[in-house]
């Protein structure tokens, strides 16, 4: 996909809106619950409105085996792809949880930290760490 990318102010805004919002597996939806997908799909929908597709059911552990980038591979669809050199703010970040697993957690950059929907914790922003870093596998602007 081609095409300017929406303003780092917008997105982060636009997560910022969804902070305190429970963990809900497989949910999407502002201050009753959410994951790491439907955040990103709800900051989507903020910024441009219907989702263009929606996401088939998954399980908790999907991502814990295989070789296939599936949310990347998504991503790819509907986002643009941006080096990971240039990951600032707005950047939809895909991050690797386990060595050699396919990436399958997602989360906004802010200023400063990370906003991500976490088991236990929510929707939640947390400084940006050396260990963010280091899982991070693919990054995304959201399309203007």
């Amino acid at each position: 996909m081609t095409g300017a990318s929406s303003s780092a102010s917008r997105v982060i805004a636009a997560a910022g809106v969804w902070l305190g919002t429970p963990y809900v597996h497989q949910a999407s939806l502002l201050g009753a619950g959410c994951d790491c997908l439907g955040l990103a799909r709800g900051i989507w929908r903020d910024l441009h409105g219907p989702e263009p597709v929606t996401p088939p059911p998954y399980t908790r552990d999907w991502g814990e085996a295989g070789v296939v980038e599936v949310l990347a591979e998504a991503a790819r669809r509907f986002l643009l792809e941006i080096p990971l050199s240039e990951a600032g703010p707005g950047a939809l970040i895909l991050f690797r949880m386990a060595r050699n697993a396919p990436a399958k957690h997602c989360g906004i950059r802010s200023e400063t930290g990370l906003i991500h929907a976490y088991e236990g914790a929510g929707v939640i922003e947390e400084p940006w760490s050396p260990i963010w870093a280091r899982k991070t596998a693919f990054a995304f602007h959201y399309p203007e």
